[in-house]
């Protein structure tokens, strides 16, 4: 099969992870969680006492911490100097700082650096699943999928997956989250012009997988145009 690089753009709770790392598994391409990464910053900054208020000072060390993903669809992982970080990086206090962290241009240099390496790297193709991933990181991806829920819908999920927590108040969250990246000033989160859009909020995950999966298989069946 050649090689095929899969972007998968769309909010919180619409179902990215889990869509992006079954369609890796079941097409056998290589899989990156962006969103862990810059979590993964977002930690280093508040265990190194770096005010994440300011973002003159997020800038001054956006290139310190060194930043390894795992591409492993099945066992994706992730280190920040070394250390393993898939834990730390899930807790409220870097999901509560980490807009404000990725928001930062240089942040955003250095991460976006990262993914591109990490992209080019994987021989038989990658699902690389974010928020300006179409539109900014790879905008020459072989196909581009937005995934969109209504609010409800990404609060119900969102909540199912953080015992004890309220879905009113997740759905506000939520709400709050979408804002921030989409008025932030350097990659926006957006959907790609030629990106297709799949509404996840009544469909099941198989539903959602089948459909990319599919699309992805049509893709690969049509013959790339080269330009003149």
């Amino acid at each position: 099969m050649e090689s095929v690089i899969v972007a998968i753009d769309g909010p919180s709770g619409t179902g990215k992870s889990s869509t992006s790392k079954a369609v890796a598994s079941a097409l056998g391409l290589s899989y990156l969680d962006t969103g862990a990464q810059y979590r993964a910053i977002t930690w280093w900054m508040i265990t190194n006492g770096v005010d994440v208020s300011d973002a003159t000072a997020i800038a001054a060390v956006a290139g310190k911490p060194v930043i390894e993903s795992g591409t492993d669809p099945a066992a994706p992982a992730i280190t920040v100097d070394g250390l393993d970080a898939s834990g730390p990086i899930r807790t409220q206090e870097v999901t509560s700082k980490v807009s404000a962290v990725s928001a930062v241009p240089e942040v955003r240099t250095v991460i976006t650096e990262l993914q591109r390496s990490i992209a080019a790297a994987a021989e038989k193709g990658i699902v690389v699943e974010g928020r300006d991933i179409g539109t900014t990181v790879l905008p020459d991806a072989d196909l581009k999928i937005f995934l969109t829920a209504s609010p409800e819908a990404r609060a119900a999920r969102r909540s199912g997956e953080i015992k004890g927590s309220d879905v009113a108040a997740t759905r506000e969250a939520l709400i709050r989250r979408d804002a921030a990246d989409s008025s932030r000033k350097t990659s926006p989160l957006a959907k790609a012009d030629d990106a297709v859009e799949v509404d996840t909020t009544d469909l099941t995950l198989q539903q959602v997988v089948e459909c990319v999966v599919t699309l992805v298989e049509e893709r690969r069946s049509t013959p790339k145009q080269v330009a003149t």
